[in-house]
């Protein structure tokens, strides 16, 4: 028994040893989850605050701008943009640029002031289920609670008398159903796809490595770019076969509405693709065996943009300084042409600049990557 418990002993002070002596085994055993759970705790929440509110007053008397002041004055939401014909909503919804609006009909103080009913029109976003059935039962209390002070106000006024109301007329585009899956699934595609294609590149390098299979090819005269490119191209097909699997599953299995180009979406996701696989061959020329690339994609890459891209918390509801990390997650912006072209029916005219980022983010990427794997070849 006392010579099992020293042999426990010495291998546990050899495994000690060993992480302390690989230096990117020890930053992600103590560096990694630490990050992880501080980011975690600024991220993780439910709360909506500060929703981008688009406003058509069409009635412009003291009364209806009292009542937006409700919605103003709130916690809840925040007035962005002003219109006067409610046609413009359509644009900055479908852009993202706002997430509510609030149409106030013609005639409304005069309703009021003639203690009659007054009804006003709410539009939410349901591109997100969970986040707009939380904003309309924010513009629910909100209208409800003003409704109620005309009422009290009114009664006092005119014992015995007809009584106002205020109606809210909510419309939800995109998604009327709020089906938190039609949110979600697309979310998936995305996700997978980034896993998959980083995976494969990062691990089928460094297995040849380990095999010393890539160092047979280092010695005959193939190029350097011709290695590359020879890697690359077989995981981008591969890359486009999930594309088709996922989105196969998410249309007929799950049946979430697609009613954007799928040819606009396979182009998008060729940006997409260069970006993970560059990330991946960035990976294969830091980890030294398949064990250190799964966890070095995992601790500081997967987490981190399920973390700060939006697929699992909203971005806004993220501190001002992280909002500004998210800008660097190349799957930030494939979340947004996925979702949008399933679910709005986006075009290149509302997705260019998610697709500009991409370029940008994965040629950088692609071309780092790239100079390190040769110089690894070198």
């Amino acid at each position: 028994m006392k010579n099992s418990m020293l042999v426990i002993l010495e291998i546990v002070k050899k495994e000690f040893y060993q992480i302390r002596m690989d230096k990117r085994m020890l930053g992600i055993s103590i560096l990694a989850p630490f990050l992880q759970v501080l980011v975690l705790g600024y991220t993780a929440t439910t709360d909506i605050k500060e929703s981008s509110l688009v406003v058509c007053d069409q009635d412009k008397t003291a009364e209806s701008r009292t009542f937006i002041e409700q919605f103003t004055n709130s916690r809840y939401f925040i007035e962005r943009y002003a219109v006067d014909d409610p046609d413009e909503i359509n644009d900055l919804i479908e852009r993202a640029k706002a997430s509510v609006a609030l149409i106030v009909s013609p005639g409304f103080g005069r309703k009021l002031l003639g203690q009659q009913s007054a009804q006003v029109q709410v539009i939410l976003d349901g591109a997100d289920a969970n986040s707009a059935s939380v904003l309309l039962g924010y513009a629910t209390q909100v209208v409800g609670s003003y409704s109620q002070s005309v009422v009290a106000e009114y009664a006092s006024v005119r014992p015995g008398s007809n009584l106002a109301r205020i109606l809210p007329e909510p419309r939800i585009w995109f998604n009327p159903d709020l089906k938190s899956s039609n949110f979600m699934v697309p979310g998936v595609v995305a996700l997978v796809l980034m896993i998959i294609t980083m995976m494969l590149t990062s691990l089928g390098i460094v297995r040849e490595r380990e095999n010393g299979t890539l160092e047979q090819l280092m010695v005959t005269p193939i190029r350097p770019y011709e290695l590359i490119l020879g890697k690359l191209i077989p995981f981008i097909l591969i890359g486009f076969v999930d594309v088709t699997i996922v989105l196969a599953l998410a249309r007929y299995w799950f049946r979430v509405p697609m009613v954007g180009n799928l040819g606009l979406l396979y182009l998008l996701s060729l940006l997409f693709i260069l970006t993970t696989l560059g990330l991946g061959l960035f990976i294969s020329t830091i980890a030294k065996s398949q064990q250190q690339a799964m966890l070095i994609a995992q601790f500081f890459f997967f987490m981190p943009f399920i973390y700060l891209s939006g697929f699992a918390f909203p971005v806004e509801n993220m501190p001002t300084v992280i909002q500004y990390v998210t800008y660097l997650i190349p799957l930030r912006y494939f979340l947004v042409i996925v979702r949008a072209i399933f679910l709005k029916g986006a075009g290149v005219y509302e997705l260019w600049p998610q697709a500009l980022a991409l370029l940008i983010i994965g040629v950088s990427i692609l071309t780092i990557s790239v100079l390190r794997f040769q110089k690894k070849l070198e």
